[in-house]
């Protein structure tokens, strides 16, 4: 464990300890692991790149340093069953996360959709339990058709996730996205700007975003005058963002099989991404204070 994700951790455990899991109350026997551990424990094992929970496990239990820092560490079972029901703390942490951070008062958000696969063999999509939820979708990027779901991410400019959801790609892109905008409408500012791809155009769908106060921003089709051009300088953000979760947070090798668990693994990665950009952000804060500091 290196020295930088060891203060990442720490920092992180002490924000969600404090903010967002709430103090135990009542009888019962209390966990030996909390659950300010496991959310911590769950975003180490996203950022250490272990697609596997009993891999992950089993290195804790070797490491002396980790396990100096999780001595209750649980079992792969036990871990995964705890992982599972804790998805609306995981939920509740990315948004906290998100609020400490400055971009959280931006006036821009950018969203997009991009696949999660969840199978590659026909028998895996005969005897998958995502059957009804899962299906066949065309991923445009890779120019390749995929079985699976589709991620839906409402981020601010540097990346940070705001709101997101997980849908079947057979469904219409501006259909989901204009029910996640209402599911979370109480998390939108009057003004706020919403960039989205050319294929979110349609009257329907702005009359939407207008009544919950965005103002969308797309690019132009071919077949309409010049209003935005292009834009491709600033949804390169959102392509960036995407690029990071599959490619150093293994967003395509989550190993979900049913819906709960690709939910928790999904949510697993942008938590671990939400965490490293609001590290970076207090770090840089406090260089800032503390060259201010001297300065003075």
């Amino acid at each position: 464990m290196t020295k930088e994700l060891n203060t990442l951790l720490t920092a992180l455990y002490v924000l969600v300890d404090d903010h967002v899991v709430p103090t135990r109350a009542g009888r019962g026997r209390r966990p030996k692991l909390t659950d300010s551990e496991l959310i911590t424990i769950a975003v180490a094992q996203v950022l250490q790149r272990y697609d596997s929970e009993r891999r992950w496990i089993r290195h804790i239990h070797a490491d002396a340093e980790w396990r100096a820092m999780f001595p209750a560490i649980l079992a792969q079972s036990g871990y995964h069953k705890r992982l599972k029901a804790a998805q609306p703390l995981l939920c509740k942490a990315i948004l906290t996360l998100a609020a400490c951070c400055p971009s959280w008062f931006d006036d821009l958000w950018i969203t997009d959709a991009t696949a999660v696969p969840c199978g590659t063999s026909r028998e895996t999509v005969k005897r998958s339990d995502l059957a009804g939820h899962a299906s066949y979708g065309y991923c445009a990027s890779h120019s390749r058709w995929y079985w699976g779901l589709k991620l839906y991410l409402v981020c601010t400019g540097d990346g940070m996730p705001v709101m997101w959801c997980l849908a079947n790609p057979k469904l219409g892109e501006r259909e989901v996205l204009a029910a996640l905008l209402g599911h979370n409408h109480h998390l939108i500012r009057e003004g706020q700007i919403l960039l989205a791809d050319k294929g979110f155009a349609g009257k329907a769908f702005k009359k939407q975003t207008e009544a919950l106060g965005l103002q969308l921003l797309r690019p132009d089709r071919k077949d309409e005058t010049y209003r935005n051009g292009n834009l491709g300088g600033i949804r390169q953000r959102i392509e960036s963002v995407n690029q990071t979760l599959k490619g150093q947070l293994d967003l395509e090798a989550h190993g979900g099989r049913t819906p709960a668990g690709v939910f928790t693994r999904v949510a697993q990665r942008l938590l671990a991404l939400a965490a490293s950009i609001w590290h970076n952000w207090t770090t840089d804060l406090t260089s800032k204070r503390s060259l201010t500091a001297y300065d003075h």
